[in-house]
Parts: structure tokens; sequence; C-alpha cells
């Protein structure tokens, strides 16, 4: 799809406020609400605009700790990487599921309440998940930069 600058001034006024009224989004974009609904309208049905979702602060729903963890998968299995991903979507504290060509296979991210909630996840749900080969995990300290997409 083609998007022109007047879809790149709705969508850059979109991500920095996705709560906005809608009235406030097109003064911002410099176009009609009319003009906004009808594009907006239009970049969702070519699938530019996927979803309209929450973002939560889960820090302040208490949980402290976050760990990247890296999967290498025993491969001689052919159904490894389906029984591991089916397997991981059962760990309520996973929070995403990627999958990679290279050396790691498989990255999940994790959410834990502090360590001692942490070390039982790792231990009793994580450790337990089918066709590791190895495993490495990265625990968050900060993030430096959580964009929304590339620059419009």
């Amino acid at each position: 799809m083609q998007i022109d600058d007047t879809d790149r001034r709705i969508l850059r006024q979109y991500l920095a406020e996705p709560g906005a009224e809608r009235a406030q989004l097109a003064e911002r974009s410099g176009v009609t609400q009319a003009t906004l609904w009808r594009r907006l309208d239009r970049l969702r049905g070519a699938g530019v605009i996927r979803s309209e979702s929450a973002v939560i602060d889960w820090r302040a729903l208490g949980y402290e700790v976050e760990v990247s963890l890296r999967f290498t998968l025993d491969k001689t299995n052919p159904r490894a990487f389906d029984e591991f991903i089916a397997a991981a979507r059962e760990v309520p504290e996973v929070i995403g599921i990627e999958t990679f060509l290279g050396r790691v296979d498989v990255r999940l991210n994790v959410l834990a309440r502090d360590m001692g909630h942490w070390t039982g996840i790792y231990r009793d749900r994580i450790l337990t998940l089918p066709h590791i080969a190895e495993v490495e995990a990265l625990m968050l300290i900060a993030t430096v930069k959580d964009a929304g997409g590339l620059p419009l």
C-alpha cells in the first residue's frame, strides 16, 4: 500500500498519542475529522494499523523482574519448535515469544514479581520446556529506547 504525507502525519500523531480524541488527532494532523476517519479506516483495512491496544506498565502492577531467554533447541525431533512453542504459551509469565534463524532459535520474554518468583518460574516452568539444548538468560536492567515503530 502506498501512503502519502498526510497518512504519515496522521500515523505520527496517532503513534505519539493513541488515546487522543479524534478531533485533537485531526487538528494535530492538519486534516478534517472526516478525512481522519476515512484515512484511518483505509489504513486499518490495508493492515497498516493492525490493532489498538493498551500499554501496561508491569512494574506498576508489581512485576519488577524482566528476563529475556534465548534458546537453542535440540532439533533432532522434527516437532521440536512446535512442541516447545506450545508449551511456552502455557507459561502465564511469558509475555513474548519470538523465533529466529541463526544460533538462537527462540526468545522468550518473561516477567516476575521478584527474584524469588523468577527462580520458581525458571526452575519449575522454563527448565521443564521440551527440547532445550541451550538456554541463556539476560536480565533487563533498563529500557533505553522503546520506539513504537519506524520514523514516518
